[in-house]
């Protein structure tokens, strides 16, 4: 009798259930609390700090149960057969800490017989975290390394560890858990073609010695090590970090954990006037494009998907997709939008008084089943090539400044499209005093299939040029 067909058919349902649980763990959307197409506002007034030292994730503070679709996010990594790409999403409650990651990966791998002195052998994350901040050259008691595998079943304390520093890792007894789960048509650690895999981790702050979490404005440090394998026999590949420059050792080469969300107060200053860029329009060049699956889920590329999927290039497109969900059996759908903007047009020495980013909404993916999405901006700090850039090429975000949720349209609404607004008041103040241009990206940390919301890009026709993207920016002096 042939079992195999039976076999599969089990080990299906199982990650079924698996992820399920994983996901369901997490609130649902909680799209409730705020009508869909009500901008969020975001309350935290900037506060002078030291020069940045690396890129900055801004957690959003939940009352309750941490929403998974209203957590910040930032990315790192690469996709194609060797290679692996992960999204991070970060929020916190009144008692922990919540850092989940979506791994892109071809070839899902864990160890069956775990020991904590190689976990990261294997398919596995290391997450660091200071809680004085990316400073100190050094690590020390106040330092963590927490590290989780990838499972299938087995003991969760088998698969995952954590370590304080001084002067470097030592294992500890620290309580926290870890959740994972994989996707694919296929059990994991078989030698055949997956999609890849998500971990979660949550961190109390009672384990951390708190008694609750930390006051808004407070900053740590923080970096992720994804760790890979691709094979039973190994070895294992290299990692990817984030930031890139990380040392593990070193927190001042590590990222900057926000608690709370970034808002803008400007000086005191009366206005002086409104400047309005969009590409085209006295002379200005907006450069913008998307990377990932376009509006068809990367559809060149399938079934492989590994094989040119994040190097696909859309210079020149007039429509570009925002996407992105919690099942990564999907991910082929994902874009993020990138745009820059010139800001030679200011005066000089001018105050930001607030600034506006608008793009057009024109449609989104199957309008029947869709759900609202909570688009954020970033910024980036690096330059990059309309006729080059991809998804494996694009630049990290530097700081998560600021989200709006789009609804769903249910039918075209005609040019120039359905104006959708987001606050980068924020953003611009530091480009425009820092001299160079305004560096955006939006993505979303989408729960829900369906997710993608179409807009127009600054490649449209000159006969609908108002569907362009508007960068809208009020300015004051003494």
């Amino acid at each position: 009798m042939n079992l195999r067909p039976f076999c599969i058919l089990l080990a299906r349902i199982l990650q079924v259930l698996v992820f399920a649980i994983l996901i369901g763990c997490f609130a649902g959307p909680g799209f409730a609390q705020t009508t869909a197409s009500d901008p969020i506002y975001l309350p935290f007034v900037l506060r002078p700090e030291s020069p940045p030292t690396g890129p900055r994730v801004n957690a959003p503070y939940f009352p309750n149960n941490i929403v998974l679709t209203e957590t910040a996010i930032f990315w790192m990594g690469r996709v194609n057969a060797n290679e692996n790409y992960a999204d991070v999403r970060v929020g916190y409650n009144p008692t922990e800490l919540l850092v989940h990651i979506a791994i892109f990966d071809r070839r899902v791998w864990f160890d069956s017989s775990p020991s904590q002195i190689d976990l990261t052998a294997w398919d596995a994350i290391s997450l660091f975290l200071d809680m004085d901040g990316n400073t100190s050259s050094v690590i020390d008691d106040r330092s963590f390394r927490f590290v989780g595998q990838l499972r299938w079943d087995g003991n969760p304390q088998d698969y995952q560890a954590v370590y304080t520093g001084g002067p470097t890792w030592n294992l500890a007894a620290i309580p926290f858990t870890t959740q994972a789960g994989y996707v694919s048509d296929n059990n994991p650690a078989d030698d055949t073609d997956d999609r890849g895999w998500v971990i979660s981790y949550r961190i109390p702050f009672s384990s951390l010695g708190m008694s609750g979490p930390p006051a808004q404005g407070s900053t740590w440090g923080l970096g992720v090590v994804l760790h890979d394998r691709d094979s039973a026999a190994g070895p294992p590949l290299p990692d990817k970090t984030w930031p890139v420059a990380l040392d593990v050792l070193h927190p001042i080469t590590w990222g900057r954990l926000y608690f709370g969300l970034p808002g803008y107060t400007p000086p005191p200053a009366t206005p002086g006037g409104t400047v309005n860029i969009r590409h085209g329009v006295d002379g200005a060049v907006v450069t913008d494009a998307h990377v990932g699956g376009h509006t068809i889920c990367g559809e060149p590329y399938n079934p492989n998907f590994f094989n040119g999927w994040g190097d696909a290039n859309y210079a020149g497109y007039e429509q570009v997709n925002v996407q992105n969900q919690a099942n990564l059996g999907d991910w082929p759908c994902f874009s993020k939008y990138y745009v820059t903007f010139p800001l030679n047009a200011l005066p000089a020495g001018k105050t930001i008084l607030s600034a506006s980013l608008t793009l057009y909404q024109f449609g989104n993916s199957d309008p029947q089943n869709a759900h609202d999405s909570l688009i954020q901006v970033l910024t980036t700090t690096e330059d990059w090539n309309e006729s080059t850039i991809t998804w494996n090429n694009a630049p990290y975000a530097w700081e998560n400044v600021s989200r709006v949720r789009v609804p769903v349209l249910l039918s075209y609404p005609g040019l120039p499209g359905v104006a959708r607004e987001w606050d980068v008041s924020r953003a611009v103040a530091e480009a425009y005093r820092n001299g160079i241009p305004l560096r955006l990206v939006l993505y979303s940390a989408d729960y829900w299939m369906h997710s993608g919301k179409y807009f127009y890009s600054s490649d449209m026709n000159v006969y609908a040029q108002t569907s362009r993207p508007l960068l809208t920016i009020h300015w004051g002096g003494p």
